[in-house]
């Protein structure tokens, strides 16, 4: 039987999740079900899907998920989400991206117009109650923001409640502009489960002790954590003369010096936004004890990569990595149960760890969007951080 698990809402007196989350393989399987398939997932940018009649197949969550999905644009230029498997025996639809008038299945000939519907199967003249729609390309739905593509097989919420916050606090950064850099894409496989790697990012506490590069570039006394419905951020300020973003009047940041929006999405998008761009992470879990994280950067700005906050992004990478596996043995000992919180600087790990429960308690109305934020003490809570030296 799967165990069930609850985190005390006041963080001041609450616990960790227990050990037995990371480590039981039946929690694996549930959380895929519970939290993956009915969060939003990233489906990689927009680029190739621009003009009318573009087919690109994508796979969601490779490794965990593995649903195989298909963007189609059709004549009128709407996109559309869609299962790239064949309705009639499953084959899979479309092996590369392409232009095409309609989706035709390379096993026996049924086809599908772009927006999902079945045109054509030869062979059924004689089938009754044919077709029904269930023989239509079941649709999946679908977001987009700042040029990257959003699917949720069974959304909790809508995408807006996980986004939302992200685009106001970012509008005057022309997003749009944003270009692939895939010579900086990076693939890191660790061996640790994949919320701990989730945990590590989600405060800041470790900085000072882990990251010496990164904590030279940081003012950790202006270090604030925010914590929304399904995201949270922190706002990381930068010391003089290091580079940082200089907000705008019509942000509410105006008169801050930015060195990054670390902003993450429940349960594993982070979106680190530098002043030379964005670098979106995918947070992939592979077994109990196995995680793929996926780099993807979109640059801005050129001519500042290599300074300020998200410069040596790998380096930072390899100490959280060493972290977050040491992390993953200990948690095997027979003396370990479960930890305490810091009220000043794990708000963001307690938030995770609640929204975790709430959704593996199951589908009902909790997850539904207006519903009052989960581990803060109100939506858009902040909170100052200032390690220890």
């Amino acid at each position: 039987m799967t165990p069930a698990f609850a985190v005390d809402p006041d963080v001041t007196l609450a616990r960790t999740l227990p050990s037995a989350f990371y480590l039981d393989p039946a929690v694996h399987r549930l959380v895929r079900e519970r939290v993956f398939a009915r969060t939003w997932q990233w489906l990689g940018d927009l680029s190739d899907v621009g003009a009318p009649g573009s087919l690109s197949p994508r796979e969601m969550l490779p490794g965990h998920l593995d649903e195989p999905l298909l963007l189609a644009r059709d004549a009128a230029g709407d996109l559309r989400c869609l299962s790239n498997v064949c309705t009639h025996r499953g084959n899979v639809l479309v092996r590369e991206r392409c232009r095409a008038e309609q989706i035709r299945c390379s096993y026996h000939s049924r086809r599908f117009d772009l927006a999902g519907r079945m045109t054509f199967m030869p062979g059924f003249e004689s089938a009754r109650n044919f077709p029904e729609p269930s023989d239509h390309l079941p649709r999946v739905p679908l977001g987009e923001f700042a040029a990257q593509a959003f699917a949720s097989l069974d959304p909790a919420a809508p995408f807006e409640t996980f986004l939302a916050d992200i685009a106001a606090r970012l509008a005057w950064l022309p997003l749009a502009e944003l270009r692939r850099d895939e010579g900086r894409d990076r693939d890191f496989e660790i061996a640790a489960h994949w919320a701990l790697y989730v945990e590590n990012y989600l405060e800041g506490l470790h900085i000072p002790f882990l990251h010496p590069g990164l904590n030279r570039v940081l003012d950790m006394d202006g270090y604030t954590y925010e914590l929304g419905r399904h995201a949270s951020l922190q706002l990381a300020r930068a010391r003089e003369g290091e580079a940082a973003f200089e907000p705008p009047p019509e942000s509410p940041d105006h008169g801050r010096r930015i060195a990054a929006y670390y902003w993450w999405v429940f349960p594993n998008l982070m979106l680190n936004f530098y002043p030379w761009g964005l670098s979106l992470n995918v947070v992939t879990p592979l077994a109990t004890d196995r995680t793929r994280v996926s780099f993807r950067a979109y640059v801005l700005d050129a001519d500042r990569l290599g300074s300020g906050a998200g410069a040596a992004l790998d380096q930072v990478e390899a100490e959280d990595e060493a972290a977050v596996e040491s992390v993953q043995r200990g948690l095997r000992s027979r003396l370990y149960g479960s930890g305490r919180y810091s009220p000043s600087h794990e708000r963001g790990v307690h938030h995770f760890h609640r929204l975790l429960c709430e959704f593996l308690a199951g589908p009902p109305d909790a997850g539904a969007a207006g519903a009052p934020a989960v581990g803060a003490d109100r939506p858009g809570a902040r909170s100052s951080a200032s390690p220890r030296r």
